[in-house]
């Protein structure tokens, strides 16, 4: 297992880059999608608002029970269909904001124990609450490159 305390710091800093970057990209692009089945940068920052409530649901189980299974997480149809685009974008950032520094609490008073603790995950061959956490911050960097792409992507026809 790496530096725990990296992986924190990482996660702290996130939204000071996610925001920023969203907020860049042009209210004409913002909801557009690049094809019909492939989400927008107000999608990829909404779901990315939503992610840390289902980690810290599985740092509960995952701690509480003797041999916790975790499911994949799977997009619904319904955002899969456009559905994020209703939901509010100021709301929610705000709200990732509050959840994350909340998940960075929480991540601080873990003990080393607490960090090796493994899981069955349903896709994956091996699972813990370190491989958890570095998962979240990995899923969130794919997310904000996509964001970047769109961001900066030329040519829109």
């Amino acid at each position: 297992m790496s530096d725990t305390t990296v992986l924190i710091t990482a996660l702290e800093a996130a939204p000071g880059v996610i925001i920023p970057m969203i907020r860049e990209v042009p209210p004409q692009i913002l909801k557009r999608r690049p094809s019909p089945t492939k989400w927008s940068a107000y999608e990829h920052a909404i779901h990315l608002s939503q992610s840390d409530a289902p980690f810290l649901a599985r740092l509960d189980m995952i701690l509480s029970t003797p041999n916790p299974y975790i499911e994949a997480i799977e997009n619904s149809p319904e955002d899969e269909a456009g559905a994020m685009l209703e939901i509010d974008l100021d709301e929610n950032l705000d709200r990732y904001v509050r959840e994350r520094a909340a998940l960075v609490k929480r991540l601080e008073k873990l003990s080393p124990d607490e960090w090796q603790k493994t899981a069955e995950h349903e896709a994956f061959d091996h699972y813990s609450v370190w491989i958890m956490f570095r998962h979240l911050l990995n899923h969130e960097m794919l997310h904000a490159y996509r964001i970047e792409e769109l961001l900066l992507k030329k040519d829109w026809d």
